[in-house]
């Protein structure tokens, strides 16, 4: 599936040949491909800078088809998971300093290059994540970015006995469970009214659910925001205690409202996250199984991509939408 402009929907497009790997590149027969919200955020235009023509999708799995000449860590029928990172210089100052996530010349999969809402893809060898073969595709998806991300998110707000949740979508369900593993007290924030999604917040282990327009009943440690909306910050900083941290954990949010200093003052941390390192992701990888990470996703056909975007969109998913080739 292919996106031509921002703002229109993808279109089915059956390219003459198999991509080809370059010298460090494999190529992968796509077994699955979750459907993030980057994916809608680029699609409806809020990302600015896509490849077009491009292919989108950045949470898949699959196996190794086919390898370039110089590949020399995985090969034919590995298993593999590619993320949202999918290349990074090497050389500067941030990649340099363990920070690659930062890298000034990074290249991101489904946004640069073309990603997984296809039969086939290709990714550079250092840039994908080998997977346990008895992890199932569809479940193993939303782990490349929901789980990573979520993971990232965790370790920049620290051990926080009480932990918020704004949003819980994709990530919040993944992040709710590793929490819970780590010994912290989970409340859930979900959009008003949204009793179902209150109800799912509490099977998975948070200790209390309620509206983003709600205050928890008592005061936060830390908070971590994965809906893209703004005025979450404020509330977010207001729930939490002194010495707190709030971490927006998108990629893109809707415009921060002003707000009174003293929300912010007695040292509370207001930051931000920025992609991932291939650290994190073999780190989260380890950790996942031991933790009994279980996502909860709704499989659809990849010809019905723009469907899933839909229900993302519109909240109408509970989990994660993963596309299945």
């Amino acid at each position: 599936m292919t996106l031509a402009a921002a703002h229109q929907p993808l279109g089915l497009e059956e390219r003459p040949q198999i991509p080809q790997p370059g010298p460090r590149d494999v190529l992968i027969r796509v077994h699955a491909c979750g459907v993030c919200r980057t994916d809608l955020h680029i699609v409806d235009g809020e990302l600015t800078d896509p490849k077009l023509p491009l292919v989108p999708g950045h949470e898949i799995v699959g196996r190794v088809a086919a390898v370039g000449p110089e590949v020399g860590r995985l090969g034919e029928g590995d298993r593999v998971g590619v993320p949202w990172l999918g290349w990074t210089c090497g050389q500067c100052d941030y990649c340099r300093s363990g920070r690659e996530n930062l890298c000034v010349r990074a290249r991101f999969t489904g946004y640069h290059i073309d990603g997984g809402y296809a039969e086939y893809t290709v990714a550079h060898e250092h840039f994908c994540f080998p997977l346990p073969g008895d992890m199932d595709d569809v479940a193993a998806a939303p782990l490349l970015c929901a789980g990573l991300i979520g993971y990232r998110a965790l370790r920049l707000a620290g051990d926080a006995p009480r932990l918020g949740l704004y949003g819980f979508g994709a990530a919040a369900h993944i992040a709710v469970q590793v929490a819970r593993h780590r010994g912290q007290r989970v409340f859930a924030f979900t959009k008003p009214g949204d009793v179902a999604g209150q109800d799912f917040a509490r099977g998975l282990g948070a200790v209390w659910a309620g509206g983003s327009d709600r205050s928890p009943p008592e005061p936060l440690d830390a908070a971590l925001i994965f809906a893209p909306v703004g005025a979450l910050v404020p509330a977010a900083l207001a729930a939490t205690a002194k010495g707190g941290t709030v971490v927006c954990a998108g990629i893109h949010m809707s415009d921060i409202p002003r707000f009174p200093y003293r929300i912010l003052w007695e040292e509370r941390v207001l930051r931000s996250v920025a992609n991932l390192t291939r650290h994190d992701g073999e780190e989260f990888l380890a950790l996942a199984p031991k933790v009994g990470v279980r996502t909860t996703t709704k499989p659809y056909p990849l010809t019905s991509a723009n469907e899933a975007l839909s229900d993302l969109r519109n909240g109408r998913l509970e989990g994660a939408a993963v596309l299945v080739p």
